[in-house]
């Protein structure tokens, strides 16, 4: 009997596999990358999947906007490019996905399905979600940059437009590029007109809150980590593309200065206070609730995303307190990200590193220190010079804590994918076999 015939060959052959196998490869970085994951990460990710597949020396190349890799040298490539963002479910997904294919449970055919379907995934909550997802989280920021009454009320004012400004660069890839200046320019408009009516103080840091979910303060620190971490080229186009939109909301700022004709005094950068201790607070549980909705996390998770929020908040007060500095608060409020993240993915697998990870990521708001920052170009360059040389240290610090924090995790982390995920991937199942048995014997149960 021929080879051919034996079942043990049956299926197809090797180049239709290394195909089959350079595709979900290509895709799944895509959704890595899409998810806002770093360069380097993304690399060795593929490369344990791959080398699940079978493949132990594939050829990578990641970048911002796209993947390329071949299975081994001088075969061929395949180049995926990342279109857009994923929300932090869609994220979620992926590294679930990731994990099943590094742990074998799932076949690459299922994989490609799933990646195929990922972009069609509604969002959780549809339009109200975001909505109200992009109004409490310019509330829950300004509590925790701003908290005073004035303050609070403008934000509670204009508010309103954050999930306008959202959606316009979701919808329309032109208005996604002057997004940060109409945003920008509109909110400062406000604040300045409202500061010289003498209804608000401190304009600068009362504009931020309502922005602040637009600012790409994540982008320019991810771009210091891919540098730290070796990506080069990556790394340097992250970076030159945050420090653009950061510009354009700043030209949006200084625009607003020119039409509401106000003074140096909209440019004071006393961080106005008075509600009291308990705004913070207020403002991180506000931000955990609105960032679940915004990006479709279950509500189940919510309470995760919470403490680790609290987590990184609590680190980064305490850190400045002790020390007033706040580029060491950044530091250990960084490095308490990736641990605390980290051990909630021990704790829950379903709840991967970096989806708990991102939100208390975006707490330490670099982006808002470092608008207000070179929105001091407007005073001359010897003031804006401090304060720009204040949020690059900041910003470094945060970069640094990154790397120190993912470090510190790694064992960890190596814990959570060996032993969690598995076990809790044959749990799932185990229950959604019990449900499908039962179901039938539940329909042959007679009533009353």
């Amino acid at each position: 009997m021929s080879t051919s015939a034996d079942p043990r060959h049956a299926g197809p052959d090797r180049a239709a596999r290394d195909d089959r196998d350079r595709q979900l490869l290509a895709w799944l970085g895509a959704g890595l990358l899409a998810g806002g994951m770093p360069t380097h990460e993304v690399e060795d990710d593929l490369r344990e999947v791959a080398w699940t597949l079978g493949h132990p020396r594939p050829q990578l190349a990641c970048s911002p906007t796209g993947v390329m890799l071949s299975l081994r040298s001088g075969q061929p490539a395949t180049f995926e490019q990342v279109e857009g963002g994923v929300r932090l479910d869609q994220l979620s997904d992926v590294l679930a996905l990731q994990a099943s294919l590094r742990a074998g449970r799932i076949s690459p055919e299922d994989g490609l399905a799933r990646l195929g379907r990922l972009r069609a995934t509604p969002h959780r909550y549809r339009l109200p979600g975001i909505v109200g997802g992009g109004i409490l989280t310019g509330i829950g920021i300004g509590l925790i940059l701003a908290p005073s009454l004035p303050s609070l009320l403008f934000t509670l004012a204009v508010a309103p437009l954050t999930p306008l400004f959202v959606l316009l660069g979701i919808r329309s890839r032109t208005l996604r590029t002057i997004t940060p200046f109409l945003a920008a320019f509109t909110i400062a408009v406000a604040a300045f007109l409202a500061a010289d009516s003498g209804w608000l103080s401190a304009p600068l840091w009362s504009l931020v809150a309502p922005i602040a979910v637009l600012l790409p303060g994540a982008l320019i620190v991810t771009g210091l980590t891919e540098l730290a971490a070796g990506a080069m080229v990556a790394g340097s186009s992250r970076l030159a593309f945050g420090l653009t939109q950061l510009l354009l909301f700043v030209m949006g700022a200084g625009a607003a200065l020119a039409v509401a004709g106000g003074g140096d005094a909209l440019l004071e950068t006393t961080r106005p206070v008075g509600l009291g201790w308990w705004a913070p607070l207020v403002g991180v549980a506000i931000i955990s609730t609105a960032i679940a909705l915004m990006e479709s996390v279950p509500v189940r998770q919510a309470p995760w995303l919470l403490v680790t929020v609290l987590a990184t908040f609590a680190a980064q007060t305490a850190t400045y307190t002790v020390t007033e500095g706040r580029w060491a608060g950044a530091f250990v409020g960084a490095v308490v990200a990736a641990l605390v993240a980290t051990l909630v993915e021990y704790l829950r697998p379903e709840l991967p590193r970096m989806i708990a990870f991102l939100p208390s990521f975006w707490l330490l708001v670099p982006g808002s220190l470092g608008l207000i920052s070179l929105t001091q170009l407007e005073l001359g360059p010897g003031a804006a010079a401090l304060a720009i040389a204040d949020v690059v240290v900041v910003v470094t610090a945060i970069a640094l804590g990154v790397l120190v924090g993912s470090a510190l995790a790694a064992p960890l982390r190596h814990i959570a994918r060996q032993l969690g995920l598995p076990h809790l991937l044959r749990l799932r199942g185990r229950r959604s076999s019990a449900r499908r048995a039962a179901a039938p014997r539940a329909r042959e149960v007679p009533r009353g």
